[in-house]
């Protein structure tokens, strides 16, 4: 209890919720403009001697710098755990996302690549870190025999376990896995394609030696290159009957939760262990994406016909063309 974990601060809530179950504490930190994951500087900046773990996710499908972070892991004596519940088959010079941590962590809900309604993976390669992941899912019980172990009951466990049924539609959902990814590459090469050259809209970057697996696609909007707010820009969109969200979600450490330091004990546990206060934090890359950059569509997500690609690029080049009498709708509407 009162250990720190590192985690990004912009990102499922879940990410951040998964220290304080065990009494850590999340310690927030920025992200980078163009891939969203992850800031290695701000990272290595935030380590303290309470550090025990960085939580690195692999925001919509994009690696964050893993090797680089790994690197920075070892040499802190730290472990960098990957939360890999968007990138299946992401990759980062030629090593799978969830691979390159000292756990990688796979979520199976009914909108991920591979689904069987709900659940989740964890991988390494760390046998000892294995059998923990074992007996935690199983109320701290060792029911293997194989696994040799005296005492069973030597760690706080829940039940984490699968069932047979969930797990026989895992396997089935596993073997068509790069079917599916293959076929969200290239809807978003077409969407990619849609916004070359249209000032300020700046389609998913994918670093050099990557593999993007566009669990989601999301436009980095510039409302100044664009000369239109971002506002006016997504209600064009919904108009041509095309939904997709704004901002993604607010920064984590913006949850009432934080910014209360509403405790799970009644003695203020966790945040008792720590001074921490996050209604000092802000994260500038994750405040503005969320402000006003951030669009973000799931036609990745669902298996839609190449007409319908089509026409959702037709809207974003529509949109974008008449930017200019939306413009003067802005200026008629706020007068």
């Amino acid at each position: 209890p009162g250990d720190e974990v590192i985690v990004p601060a912009w990102t499922m809530s879940a990410t951040a919720m998964a220290p304080l179950i065990y009494g850590g504490i999340p310690v927030f930190v920025d992200i980078e403009s163009e891939t969203f994951c992850i800031d290695p500087a701000a990272v290595e900046a935030a380590i303290t001697p309470r550090t025990r773990a960085i939580l690195a996710v692999n925001l919509f499908g994009h690696p964050a710098q893993l090797a680089r972070l790994r690197r920075l892991a070892d040499e802190r004596g730290v472990f960098l755990v990957e939360d890999n519940a968007q990138a299946p088959l992401a990759a980062e010079d030629g090593r799978s996302a969830g691979t390159i941590g000292h756990i990688g962590i796979f979520s199976l809900n009914y909108h991920k690549h591979i689904h069987t309604g709900e659940g989740g993976v964890c991988v390494t390669n760390d046998e000892e870190l294995a059998q923990r992941l074992r007996l935690i899912r199983n109320h701290g019980e060792n029911s293997v025999e194989a696994f040799g172990i005296n005492d069973p009951i030597n760690i706080v466990g829940f039940n984490f376990r699968m069932t047979e049924l969930s797990a026989a539609v895992g396997i089935e959902q596993l073997r068509r896995v790069d079917e599916h990814v293959r076929a969200r590459e290239s809807i978003a090469e077409s969407l990619t394609a849609a916004c070359a050259n249209l000032d300020g809209l700046m389609p998913p970057v994918v670093r050099v030696g990557c593999r993007h697996n566009y669990y989601a696609w999301l436009l980095n909007f510039d409302p100044i290159a664009a000369g239109i707010k971002r506002s006016t820009f997504s209600a064009a969109l919904a108009a041509e009957g095309f939904p997709h969200a704004t901002g993604y979600l607010a920064p984590l450490y913006r949850l009432p939760l934080f910014q209360k330091r509403m405790a799970i004990g009644r003695d203020g546990w966790p945040f008792s262990l720590s001074d921490r206060n996050y209604g000092a934090i802000f994260c500038h890359v994750a405040e503005r994406l969320f402000a006003e950059n951030a669009i973000l569509f799931e036609p990745c997500a669902y298996a839609i016909d190449p007409s319908m690609t089509d026409r959702l690029c037709d809207a974003i080049r529509k949109v974008h063309r008449h930017r200019e009498n939306l413009i003067s709708y802005d200026r008629r509407n706020s007068a």
